[in-house]
């Protein structure tokens, strides 16, 4: 069916509409965070570097900042291998309950965050937890594994199912043949879904809020500035926040993208 150049038009405007309603906000906190008044208003002061300064210089912020990255590369791997180790299981095997166990491993990002971190509260204050950097990791990989599954799981989807027993009829043993064959195959999906469960631990505020206690990380850090007063830091803080995640998401995007078109070339 042969799309009007009207109608074509059409959907670019309103694409374009949509991308700015979305981004507009997260624009207008990054001009803010340059901006030498206290106070978002407009017309807007001069441009300064102050707010990052103050932020860079400011321990707690730091700190959380510290949290957030040590969290991230702690969860990011743990949660890749598990999602891997379920893609690779739903791709090999055939057993009683298949879909059922699926439907679960996918279910946690479909859970509201408020629900999880209540049940992550209580579960993990009976554990003596709660309040700490490592109930932190806990919760996120709980978040993020389902991330990884899914993108992997996708990457799983495209490969012949053969393949693996074909070299094992070739003399390869069966690590052998999924270290020649599965791992290469899946590597780019791998480091895709490392990425993309970075910027979600990265990202995350509700469920941490609920179990770190005082351990904080940069976004619980901008709750504790907008509880107080309304700073420019938080506009600081955001940014550099917003900027990590969206390159490790974009990162993400194109590797999957970048195996996808290989695989339809």
């Amino acid at each position: 069916m042969r799309v009007s150049a009207l109608t074509r038009r059409l959907a670019v405007i309103f694409m374009g509409l949509a991308l700015i309603f979305l981004y507009a906000p997260i624009l207008t906190n990054f001009v803010f965070s340059l901006n030498s008044d206290r106070f978002p208003t407009v017309p807007l002061g001069g441009f300064t570097l102050e707010w990052y300064r103050l932020i860079l210089a400011d321990a707690l912020v730091i700190d959380a900042f510290k949290n957030t990255i040590k969290i991230a590369l702690v969860v990011a791997p743990i949660a890749t291998i598990m999602g891997f180790a379920a893609a690779y299981a739903d791709y090999r095997f055939n057993f009683i309950g298949k879909r059922l166990v699926l439907i679960f491993a996918l279910m946690p990002p479909l859970i509201p965050l408020v629900v999880i971190g209540l049940a992550m509260l209580a579960y993990l204050s009976r554990i003596g937890l709660s309040g700490t950097l490592p109930a932190i990791v806990v919760s996120h990989i709980v978040l993020t594994s389902p991330f990884a599954m899914a993108i992997i799981r996708l990457r799983f989807s495209q490969i012949d199912g053969d393949l693996e027993f074909a070299a094992q009829n070739l003399g390869a043993s069966n690590w052998r043949a999924f270290w020649e064959v599965i791992i290469p195959s899946t590597k780019t999906s791998i480091l895709a879904a490392f990425l993309l469960c970075m910027a979600v631990s990265f990202d995350e505020y509700a469920v941490t809020w609920f179990v770190g206690g005082l351990e904080e990380t940069s976004s619980v850090r901008i709750l504790s500035f907008l509880q107080s007063a309304v700073s420019p830091r938080i506009n600081a803080i955001g940014s550099i926040t917003f900027i990590t995640s969206i390159t490790l998401i974009l990162g993400a995007q194109i590797l999957v993208l970048r195996r996808l078109t290989r695989g339809n070339s």
